[in-house]
């Protein structure tokens, strides 16, 4: 009766049954926890919400690719990270997640591929899968740092792929593309008339800079090039859904995508309009709320790291984002390790989340607050201590 792009059974898993029933013992340290609007940021609220409440927002002004000055606001935000965008190659979207529906509506017909990184979200085989594409990954390898190599995805191609997705950074390694990775990337998409997509919500978030890493790949480029940010990350405002994709590389292969994306955003016409009079004024808080979470997944990390050396633990080196890497003894399996820290009051995610190859690991958020976090992974020590 159900359609098959759904999975076939919904039914929890034995984590997630040990977690509600943990739940229902007490309070757990949520080491998980990537809600900012939850983890104790001092918004400045009188100022969101008298930027909500601007009065044009009471009149309709259906536009497929977003209100002019919306864009412009993008515009503005890549313009003081040194990048120069036209506003008119910038659609706006309701989320992250509608980008990636939109541009699998334009990119691929049903059964089509779009090669996807190893370890990475887990979320993108659902997205794809609710358009009627697949997915099939290229790996990430780590050797004292995460790379790509160019003919692990030159294996990865068949005739049904359509598009290269990145995560830059990547969600939950927090690896950066370097350069040359990018211009070997661009060119073999380019080479097989491929379009990349960059996801690059958590691009602001680098802990230290470094000259040959590439931030955005808004910018010239032979492929056709997709990149997607958007409110939820930048200043952590997940819940006001705006979002947008930005149109780069050969002129041509852009006019024919822009004529298309706009056909699919006209017939949704998704954003709302407070937000998008409000953007220009939300997104300026990245010197505020951005701020902030850069300050605190730094802090973090470095929390982490002091609280694991001369341990059984190994965090894995990471240039950014919002996660932690936690390689374990292998004496048990990571369902067995994120159980038994369950029984701590601990709730962490188990590497398999995210594909990480068969070893174990565990991925702890560093958005979570100090206290919470120290004591975390306090509790993680020791019962990796006690064997």
């Amino acid at each position: 009766m159900f359609s098959r792009r759904l999975p076939p059974s919904l039914e929890p898993n034995r984590i997630s049954r040990a977690v509600d029933a943990a739940r229902a013992r007490g309070p757990l340290i949520d080491l998980t926890e990537t809600n900012p609007t939850a983890v104790g940021l001092r918004y400045p609220e009188a100022e969101i919400l008298q930027a909500l409440a601007d009065p044009r927002a009471l009149r309709y002004q259906p536009t497929p690719r977003g209100l002019p000055e919306a864009r412009q606001a993008v515009a503005d935000y890549y313009r003081r990270h040194g990048a120069r965008v036209d506003p008119d190659r910038v659609f706006l979207t309701a989320s992250t997640s509608e980008a990636y529906a939109l541009l699998f509506k334009l990119l691929c017909d049903p059964g089509d591929r779009v090669l996807v990184p190893q370890p990475s979200y887990p979320l993108f085989e659902l997205l794809a899968g609710l358009e009627a594409v697949e997915v099939a990954p290229y790996p990430l390898r780590y050797h004292g740092g995460w790379y790509l190599e160019i003919d692990d995805l030159r294996r990865a191609l068949d005739p049904r792929v359509r598009a290269i997705l990145v995560v830059n950074p990547n969600n939950p390694t927090g690896s950066y593309l370097k350069r040359a990775e990018h211009a070997q990337l661009a060119a073999l998409a380019a080479e097989h008339e491929l379009a990349l997509i960059s996801d690059e919500v958590f691009a602001d978030y680098a802990f230290a800079p470094d000259p040959d890493r590439v931030a955005t790949l808004v910018g010239d480029s032979p492929a056709l090039t997709f990149s997607l940010s958007g409110l939820s990350k930048l200043v952590g405002l997940p819940q006001l859904k705006l979002g947008w994709i930005h149109v780069g590389g050969p002129p041509a292969r852009v006019a024919e995508a822009d004529a298309r994306l706009e056909l699919i955003a006209d017939t949704y016409l998704s954003v709302g309009a407070p937000v998008q009079h409000a953007a220009a004024r939300l997104l300026a808080l990245v010197d505020d709320l951005g701020a902030q979470i850069a300050a605190r997944v730094r802090r973090n990390r470095a929390a982490v790291d002091h609280a694991v050396r001369g341990t059984a633990l190994q965090l894995l080196d990471a240039e950014g984002g919002w996660c932690a890497l936690l390689r374990l003894p292998r004496v048990r399996s990571e369902e067995e390790w994120v159980l038994q820290l369950l029984d701590d009051g601990v709730l962490v995610h188990p590497g398999f989340f995210f594909d990480l190859p068969e070893e174990a690991y565990l991925m702890v958020s560093l958005l979570a607050e100090e206290a919470q976090l120290d004591e975390g992974v306090r509790r993680i020590v020791a019962r990796v201590q006690s064997g």
